[in-house]
């Protein structure tokens, strides 16, 4: 018999969710509008880090183009607020279709007229990518580096097409609505409390969904296909379903935190589809611990804030410092953050008792 590691106690884990969430909801009752602000994009910023932990973590699938999805949610947002602005009789068209020429409103933004219409566009069309591109590569059995490439390559070819399509998108200047985000009689402020708990409720949503995903036989399945793909396959399992399934997931939360961010910064740019971005929240997932949903949200939460309060002193030099902090953390800490709370609660003498059968049984909770 060995006493259990109250890191992996299903009891502990969920009520340290709930203390977690419960506390960042009281955040606006001590900290001003500004600091506010911050806080819900640190929100968003973590369900990207979620996203990531989801398909990489437990899906074993390194995913580099986490920002396809985040940046087609965001433009679809952004198209929904800027409708929201334009008045079809007197001013149907945004000011930056004019300057470049174009006498009516294109095809492709006739459907966002709708804000219900607009939203299920920015959810959906993201997702329906990441299915269709993910049955792709995966019924072909790429893996490892090459998805990695893959994601790459097509998160260059949306920014590009972002970046060049400049009578529909406005280019580089990017979408700037005018007002706030206003649906079911509700303005969304981008420094009111309401916005910071429709974000933090977001984060909760789908960081407590993957959760529950990840306990299920779905979930032990997904881990299992990660440590041994073939030996999933050669059981009976299609593999490449569960990898699209997987794969999509990611996208569609990556998509919840774009039109999210867009809500809050009222602003959407080719800037979203940067490489460098996509690669940034691999690094938050890797800080804060890439095989726990609470460690990858720690890390984008810490990564982020460090580059508010501490980035602004170092400039040119701080992707360098998030750089070398990821080499440290790969060589040093695999597990990242997550990984020393477990080292850490490892010598607390707390937990139930259990025998060595059930200690080497590799279904352990989802962190």
């Amino acid at each position: 018999m060995e006493s259990q590691n109250i890191y992996h106690n299903k009891t502990a884990q969920w009520l340290s969710y709930l203390v977690v969430f419960v506390g960042l909801a009281f955040l606006p009752t001590f900290i001003d509008p500004f600091t506010l602000n911050q806080f819900s994009r640190y929100a968003v910023l973590a369900m990207l880090a979620v996203s990531v932990s989801l398909v990489w973590g437990f899906g074993g699938i390194l995913s580099l183009g986490q920002g396809i999805a985040f940046g087609l949610a965001a433009y679809g947002m952004g198209m929904t607020m800027q409708m929201q602005f334009q008045d079809p009789e007197s001013n149907p068209i945004p000011s930056f279709m004019l300057t470049n020429e174009l006498s009516e409103l294109p095809g492709l933004w006739v459907p966002f007229w709708n804000t219900e219409v607009g939203l299920l566009l920015a959810l959906a069309v993201p997702t329906v990518f990441f299915v269709i591109f993910g049955a792709l590569m995966f019924q072909a059995r790429v893996a490892g580096a090459f998805v990695a490439i893959m994601t790459l390559a097509m998160l260059a070819a949306w920014y590009s097409m972002a970046y060049d399509m400049q009578p529909f998108t406005a280019g580089f200047n990017g979408i700037s609505p005018p007002l706030p985000f206003d649906w079911l009689g509700v303005s969304f402020d981008p420094y009111s409390p309401i916005t910071y708990w429709v974000a933090l409720g977001l984060l909760a949503f789908v960081v407590l969904a993957s959760k529950l995903v990840l306990q299920s036989k779905f979930g032990l399945i997904i881990q299992a296909i990660r440590d041994d793909a073939e030996r999933v396959r050669f059981v009976g399992y299609n593999v490449a379903f569960y990898q699209v399934v997987i794969f999509a997931m990611s996208g569609f939360i990556a998509a919840i935190a774009g039109i999210t961010w867009v809500m809050l910064t009222q602003y959407v740019s080719p800037v979203l589809l940067e490489v460098q971005f996509s690669i940034a929240m691999v690094i938050w997932a890797a800080v804060g611990g890439r095989l726990s949903l609470m460690g990858a949200m720690i890390g984008a939460f810490l990564v982020n804030g460090m580059q508010s309060y501490v980035g602004d002193a170092f400039q040119s030099t701080w992707l360098l410092i998030i750089g070398g902090l990821f080499i440290l953390v790969v060589r040093f800490l695999p597990k990242g953050i997550a990984g020393l709370i477990e080292t850490g609660l490892g010598y607390v003498p707390i937990g139930r008792r259990r025998s060595d059968s059930m200690s080497s049984n590799p279904a352990r909770a989802a962190e």
